[in-house]
C-alpha cells in the first residue's frame, strides 16, 4: 500500500483530528522500508505527501476536503456540500438542541475567553449559570482554572470539540462577531430550542436583517463596548 493511501485511510477511520505526529509514528516502519531511516527525512515525506492528498482533495471533483483542524487532520464536507449533506443528516437522527441564550453564552466565551460567569452576566444582562452547565454537558466549553481575585470564579474556555464543531484550526481563525452568528446560524439552524422549550429557528434571531431579541441586543451591545474601551 503506498504512503498516501495509508494516510487517506488513517483520516478517514479517525473519530477526530488525527495529527501529523501520530500519522508519523504510525506509518514510519513502512517509510523507513523504504530507505529513509533519518527521523527528520521520514516526518517531511510524511508531510509532503500528505500536502498531496490534501490537494487532491481540494479539487471540485471531491465533495469531501482534508482540513487541518483543531491541531489534526480530518475529513469533512466541502462548503458545497453542506446543505445536501445536513437534510441527509437530519433525515437519520434527531439533531442535538441548544437554547438561545446557550448559543448567546458559548459567543461571549468563544471571544472572551477565559472568563467568569459573572463576567458573563455582566456582558449578556442576565445570569448564565444555568446554561453553562448545557455547554459543559455538550462539551462546547470547559473549565479553565480560576481567576485571581476575590472568590477566586472558575474561567471557562472553549473546547477542541467546538474547533471541531465549528470547523476551525484554533481560536485565532475566529471569524467577526457578526460572521460568527451566520455561522451559528448555519450550524445549529433547526437545532436552536427557546429557553422554554417550544421549537423555533435560531435565524430570525440572529439574522442581520432581523431584529434581534431583547436579550441578544444587550450581549451584542455590551460585548461591542467592551470591544471599545479594550
Amino acid at each position: 500500500m503506498s504512503l498516501k493511501a495509508q494516510l487517506e485511510a488513517i483520516i478517514y477511520a479517525a473519530e477526530t483530528p488525527v495529527t501529523l505526529e501520530q500519522m508519523t509514528a504510525l506509518v514510519k516502519d513502512s517509510v523507513a522500508a523504504e530507505g529513509l531511516s533519518d527521523e527528520a527525512e521520514i516526518r517531511s515525506h510524511v508531510r509532503s505527501t500528505l500536502n498531496e492528498l490534501v490537494g487532491e482533495y481540494g479539487t471540485s471533483s471531491h465533495g469531501i476536503e482534508i482540513r487541518e483542524v483543531a491541531g489534526g487532520y480530518r475529513m469533512s464536507t466541502k462548503p458545497e456540500q453542506h446543505e445536501v449533506v445536513r437534510a441527509f443528516a437530519r433525515s437519520l437522527k434527531p439533531p442535538v438542541r441548544l437554547s438561545l441564550p446557550a448559543l448567546e453564552t458559548l459567543a461571549v466565551i468563544a471571544y472572551k475567553q477565559p472568563v467568569t460567569v459573572p463576567e458573563i452576566n455582566d456582558i449578556r444582562g442576565v445570569d448564565s449559570g444555568g446554561v453553562i452547565g448545557t455547554l459543559l454537558d455538550r462539551k462546547l466549553v470547559t473549565t479553565a482554572g480560576r481567576k485571581q481575585v476575590i472568590g477566586r470564579p472558575i474561567l471557562y474556555k472553549t473546547t477542541k470539540e467546538f474547533l471541531m464543531r465549528f470547523g476551525l484550526k484554533d481560536i485565532s481563525e475566529l471569524p467577526s462577531m457578526e460572521e460568527f452568528e451566520k455561522l451559528v446560524a448555519e450550524s445549529f439552524q433547526a437545532e436552536l430550542v427557546p429557553a422554554e422549550g417550544a421549537a423555533a429557528s435560531i435565524e430570525p434571531a440572529l439574522a442581520p436583517e432581523s431584529a434581534p431579541t431583547m436579550e441578544a441586543q444587550q450581549t451584542s451591545n455590551s460585548m461591542a463596548e467592551q470591544e471599545k474601551a479594550g
